[in-house]
């Protein structure tokens, strides 16, 4: 890491805070923002300052109808003239390579967005890939995410999930804390100048039910009635339907070779485990707190 590195993260949601964690830990110097700010948090109209003199930059925000990246419709040139800059990262999605069949997708796979979603997050890698001739530029390409407080887990306590069955369709996924170790990673080994792609997906694609079963066996709870997808799809929102109208497997082993990286949980079994030893572990710390013990 370089002298006095300065980390901006535009969107301090669920990887953004995980991110800034990680650096921080690391040595970098962090600020980031949320739309309202609030405690830990800049108003994303307040981070003059913090962009100036930011060495790296995170940015998090999903592109958005009619206006495309909302970090780029706002400080474009504020950032193009930030004088310490030397790398930014792009959260993207795995979505850019439309529906393959379930076949396997990787780092030089072309994108081939099948929705006005999709196109709108290739639209937002290659305004920001533009920057390549200023600074590093990455795009990091995100499977489904999940993590704590964001499982499969929740919805089974829940009773709301439900376990639908579509043969031959698979989702890809990753852990929130892989993605931060990729975007560490990432950020301490960034070339000069130029772009990268990563991938982040786990070694293990899955179908949803299976995710579901496993959790369930977690739980001690038997898991809930199967749903044939026909029957289950007129139930579902627009933004579902599209997820589940995609198949593809994606892989990324260039991206873990490029990083000197392996996963933490290279599949869901691992993820859903460590999830719930860390929720059992905070349970019996409340249980100590409320009881007045350390």
């Amino acid at each position: 890491m370089m002298e006095s590195a300065s980390l901006l993260i535009f969107g301090l949601g669920y990887c953004g805070r995980a991110v800034a964690a990680l650096a921080r830990a690391a040595g970098y110097r962090v600020a980031g923002t949320t739309r309202a700010g609030g405690p830990g948090a800049l108003r994303f109209d307040d981070v003059a300052i913090p962009l100036a003199e930011a060495t790296h930059l995170l940015i998090t925000a999903a592109p958005e109808e009619g206006n495309g990246d909302p970090v780029l419709a706002r400080y474009r040139t504020e950032i193009a003239a930030a004088p310490r800059l030397r790398w930014i990262g792009y959260l993207s999605s795995t979505g850019v390579y439309g529906d393959r069949g379930g076949e396997w997708v990787d780092e030089t796979t072309s994108p081939r967005p099948a929705s006005p979603r999709t196109e709108r997050r290739v639209a937002a890698e290659r305004a920001w890939q533009a920057f390549a001739g200023h600074c590093a530029v990455d795009v990091f390409r995100l499977a489904g995410i999940y993590g704590p407080g964001r499982s499969v887990f929740d919805d089974l306590r829940a009773g709301r999930a439900r376990r639908i069955i579509k043969p031959g369709q698979v989702f890809s996924r990753i852990h929130r804390d892989d993605i931060a170790d990729a975007i560490l990673a990432a950020m301490t080994n960034a070339p000069a100048r130029g772009t990268r792609v990563f991938n982040l997906a786990d070694d293990e694609p899955g179908a949803s039910a299976a995710v579901i079963e496993e959790a369930a066996r977690l739980l001690g709870l038997l898991p809930p009635p199967a749903i044939p997808f026909a029957d289950a799809a007129p139930t579902m929102s627009a933004m579902a339907l599209s997820f589940w109208a995609e198949n593809r497997r994606v892989r990324s082993e260039i991206s873990k070779g490029a990083l000197g990286l392996a996963w933490r949980y290279p599949s869901y079994r691992e993820g859903l485990a460590a999830i719930l030893a860390e929720e059992t572990a905070e349970g019996r710390a409340e249980q100590g707190e409320i009881g007045g013990t350390r």
